[in-house]
Order: structure tokens, then C-alpha cells, then sequence
């Protein structure tokens, strides 16, 4: 009888097994990050009356102002749904959806002033959403 070891031999299954889904979720939870943080310079740069943004873009409701405020608040709740969905907590996981959601929506009120700029968040939100919809079940999410 042979001792035994502790990495597994040529052939066996290691403790660590991965699932399907798993890189999506983590890969929705970077994007989630990285719209977070898009959000947040956007929001307060155009709080702040940066002139990045046009001077006369017509919005359909409220103005740039209250739509940089929305925005900066939507960004950080999207760093905390990063960090949620990151430390495999479910609750976080319908949050983030919920707050892409949000998002997406805040994002078609910005197209007057940045219309590639929104898209590409849009975009961006809809493969997060994808991802964490699909593949973001318990399992998934557990599985490394």
C-alpha cells in the first residue's frame, strides 16, 4: 500500500471542478465593475458641468445635472453589485440584474448628450444581464 498524497494522480478529478457558467458570471461581474465605474466619472462629470458634454442637448425628462446624480448613484450600486455577485451571494446576483436594468434605461435618457457613449453601455449591460440571467444559478456561481 502505497502513502497518499496530496496532489491527485494523472487521471483523477481534482477537488476544484468548474462549472459551465462560471466564467460568465465572473465575466459579468468585471463588466458590472467597469460600467460601475464609467457611471460614476460620467455622473460626476456631467454634475459637476464638465464640457464634455454638449451645452444644448434636449433631454426627455429633468436635465443633465439630475441625470449625472442618477447616474452617479446607479454607478456605485453597480460596484456594489460587482463585489456582491463576486462574493457569490444570490441576493446580489437579482440586485445587479435590477441595477443594470436601471441602468440601461439611464443610459437611453443620456443619448442626447453622448449617443455612441450610451450605446456601448448599453451594450455592455445587456451582456452583463446575459450573464448573470443565464449562468448565474446557485451552482454556477459556487463552483470555484
Amino acid at each position: 500500500m502505497m502513502p497518499s498524497s496530496t496532489t491527485p494522480a494523472t487521471g483523477e478529478a481534482s477537488g476544484r471542478t468548474a462549472s459551465h457558467g462560471y466564467g460568465w458570471v465572473l465575466f459579468a461581474s468585471i463588466l458590472l465593475f467597469v460600467t460601475g465605474c464609467a457611471n460614476m466619472i460620467q455622473g460626476i462629470a456631467a454634475v459637476a458641468g464638465s464640457d464634455v458634454f454638449p451645452a444644448h442637448a434636449h433631454y426627455v425628462f429633468a436635465n443633465l445635472t439630475t441625470w449625472g446624480w442618477v447616474t452617479a448613484v446607479l454607478g456605485a450600486l453597480q460596484l456594489v453589485a460587482a463585489a456582491g455577485v463576486l462574493a457569490a451571494n444570490q441576493m446580489f446576483r437579482w440586485f445587479g440584474v435590477a441595477v443594470i436594468g436601471l441602468n440601461a434605461i439611464d443610459q437611453m435618457f443620456f443619448i442626447p448628450a453622448y449617443p455612441v457613449w450610451s450605446l456601448t453601455i448599453i451594450a455592455m449591460d445587456v451582456v452583463a444581464l446575459y450573464g448573470l440571467c443565464v449562468y448565474g444559478s446557485r451552482e454556477d456561481i459556487t463552483a470555484v
